[in-house]
This record gives structure tokens, C-alpha cells and sequence, in this order.
């Protein structure tokens, strides 16, 4: 971790200037992108410079870093770091070669006061599409991009909660992780976030998971992750109004 403090203080000035479009500074990022990886740390703002400079310097384009980068984001979910960064990739290094997946949406389980509840013995008995195959005879280009494709498979089963065929297609390719230190402790995190943590643990894992985040089980055969109602924030809205202003309405 102190490599990579290091280098975020470095690549924080890099990034307040006019050198944040500079691609000689690609190389620099790109280990900053390796170092999050293998350190299990995250800068959303430098990655998405990564691929703002991918976008203007398309020579430059490399697929491992960019899996990088995605796969870091997906370790954020809920929140919109995965969209944003599969938005800045050219959709020649996404669509080439592969028809578009569609993947049905997974009913949730509510309880009273928008409780959000897991069964313990519950999980889609949906049969879901694994990565569709990749002839050899693809272009080289094509086949080097490959994972990049994967990626955006696997967030989509976690986007749309199929989180047990999530883990299923990670196992059948953990090459995908190689050099990415935490990814799987984080996604459990994004799990519980998401709604329905533990689906393929065996029982004593859940427990370990459940005194980990703090989810309860009000009864037999139910997780309590999160109460909604406790998460409200409230929000004071002050209008400042000056004296000028308000001798029109006191003279009408």
C-alpha cells in the first residue's frame, strides 16, 4: 500500500493539468493501474483518465490494463464506476465478434418496512448463457480482446444479481484475476449491497460473512442485509433570500 500512496500523490498532479491528455504519461499511469490491482486499492479518476487517453490515442489501446480497470470497478458496485468506464471503451474492442447477450432480470425479496431479505436455501434455478464461444479462427485481434468481452459478461450477471452463474463463469476463467489481489473478498461486499449475498456459500461460510457486515437473521431461513429506512439521509434545503429582494414582495 505505501507504493501506491505514493504514486497517487504523483499521479494527482499529473492529473490537475493540462498533462492529464498528455499520452507520454500513459506508461505511468498503466503502472498506477497495476499497482491498485495488486495492492487492492482504488483510484476511479486516474483509470478513467487511462481510458479518456485509449480514447484519443487508440494505438496506444491495452487490453490488460483495461481489464484491469474493469475489473476494479466491478468490486465497486452498487455504484456506477463499471458503467462509466465500459462507456469510455470503444465498442470495436466490445462487439467484435460476439452477439449481444440478454439476461432476464431477478425478482427481489422485500420484507415489511423495505426490508431486504436472502433465503438461505433460495438462488436462481435459472439456466443463464456462460461466455459465448470464440472460434479460432477470429482474427488475433479479436481473440486478444477476449476479455475484455468477459468481463462485461461477468458485470452483467452481477448487475442483474445471477450471482450464483456469476461465480460459476469466474471459476471456469480464473486467469481472468491474475494479478488482481481482493477481487473476489470484494464482490461478497457487493453482494450484500446488491441483495442477496452467500448463494453458493455452504453455511458455516455465510456465518463468517454475516459476522463480517453485520447482517442479522430475524428468523430461520432469512438474512437480514439492510434495513432501507436506516439508510435515509436527510437533506436541509437553505434559500438565502437578500433584502432587495424581498421589498418587492412586502410592497405588493
Amino acid at each position: 500500500m505505501a507504493l501506491f500512496e505514493q504514486m497517487r500523490a504523483n499521479v494527482g498532479k499529473l492529473l490537475r493539468g493540462i498533462d492529464r491528455y498528455n499520452p507520454e504519461n500513459l506508461a505511468t499511469l498503466e503502472r498506477y493501474v497495476e499497482t491498485q490491482a495488486k495492492e487492492n486499492a482504488y483510484d476511479l479518476e486516474a483509470n478513467l483518465a487511462v481510458l479518456k487517453l485509449y480514447q484519443f490515442n487508440p494505438a496506444f489501446f491495452q487490453t490488460g490494463v483495461t481489464a484491469q480497470i474493469l475489473l476494479k470497478a466491478l468490486t465497486n458496485l452498487p455504484h456506477t464506476d463499471f458503467t462509466l468506464c465500459k462507456c469510455m471503451i470503444d465498442q470495436a474492442h466490445i462487439k467484435s465478434g460476439v452477439s449481444s447477450l440478454k439476461i432476464p432480470p431477478k425478482p427481489g425479496f422485500w420484507g415489511p418496512g423495505r426490508r431486504r431479505f436472502l433465503g438461505l436455501s433460495g438462488g436462481s434455478t435459472s439456466t443463464l448463457p456462460f461466455f459465448p464461444e470464440f472460434s479460432l479462427d477470429l482474427p488475433k485481434i479479436q481473440q486478444e480482446e477476449r476479455p475484455i468481452r468477459q468481463i462485461l459478461y461477468l458485470g452483467e450477471l452481477l448487475e442483474t444479481c445471477h450471482f450464483q452463474s456469476f461465480w460459476q463463469a469466474l471459476d471456469e476463467n480464473m486467469e481472468l484475476l491474475e494479478g488482481i489481489t481482493g477481487f473476489e473478498d470484494s464482490v461478497r461486499k457487493c453482494e450484500g449491497d446488491l441483495g442477496a449475498p452467500g448463494e453458493d456459500l455452504g453455511e458455516s461460510q455465510l456465518r463468517v460473512w454475516m459476522s463480517k457486515y453485520g447482517w442479522t437473521e430475524p428468523e430461520p431461513g432469512r438474512i437480514l442485509i439492510s434495513n432501507q429506512e436506516e439508510n435515509i439521509k436527510p437533506k436541509n434545503i437553505v434559500e438565502k433570500i437578500d433584502f432587495d429582494s424581498g421589498l418587492g414582495v412586502l410592497g405588493g
